[in-house]
């Protein structure tokens, strides 16, 4: 019976953690307002958006040369999706179109871990929607975690990238050894 008590206590902070992250989350994205959204998203189509409601539908527009592929796979991802164009807005503001993971710490660790062991990826790089919280954010909850499954370094090699990677230090004949 106590076993159970813990695992709903456990179970209500993970739901604390995850409303906090998106409340955090809609903070940011509401110091956005709708001009500076058809300027984003006009820029990354490659053509004046003004013209579209931003909380209509995706409009029938074909990507231009720049931004190609970012603006093929946003608008198939707003098609596919039921989105608006504030929907790939908040999208693009929140990471300029790169991937938002928004949760707790556990919730975070699980996707990476997901990815990373469905060789979706091979590493990640960390991109904080603000500075300095947003980083520590990470460093000080997620890490411990994926350190605990193993799936992030604790101790390295050394000081430098060379000795991470085990890789020798070239003779340099302006530095003796």
């Amino acid at each position: 019976m106590r076993r159970n008590v813990r695992l709903g206590d456990t179970h209500r902070a993970l739901l604390r953690a995850q409303g906090e992250a998106f409340e955090k989350l809609n903070t940011l994205q509401s110091f956005v307002s709708g001009s500076n959204a058809l300027a984003i998203l006009s820029d990354r189509f490659g053509r004046d958006m003004s013209a579209y409601d931003l909380d209509g539908p995706i409009p029938d527009i074909a990507p231009s040369d720049n931004y190609h592929s970012f603006a093929s796979v946003m608008l198939a991802k707003g098609r596919r999706e039921n989105m608006t164009l504030r929907d790939l807005y908040n999208l693009t503001a929140a990471a300029r179109g790169h991937w938002v993971l928004c949760g707790s710490a556990e919730r975070i660790a699980d996707t990476l871990q997901l990815w990373f062991e469905e060789r979706a990826a091979d590493g990640f790089n960390v991109m904080p929607p603000y500075f300095h919280e947003g980083f520590d954010d990470f460093v000080e909850l997620v890490v411990p975690i994926l350190q605990e499954r193993g799936l992030f370094r604790a101790n390295y090699e050394g000081t430098t990238l060379r000795d991470h990677l085990g890789l020798a230090r070239p003779a340099n004949p302006f530095f003796a050894a």
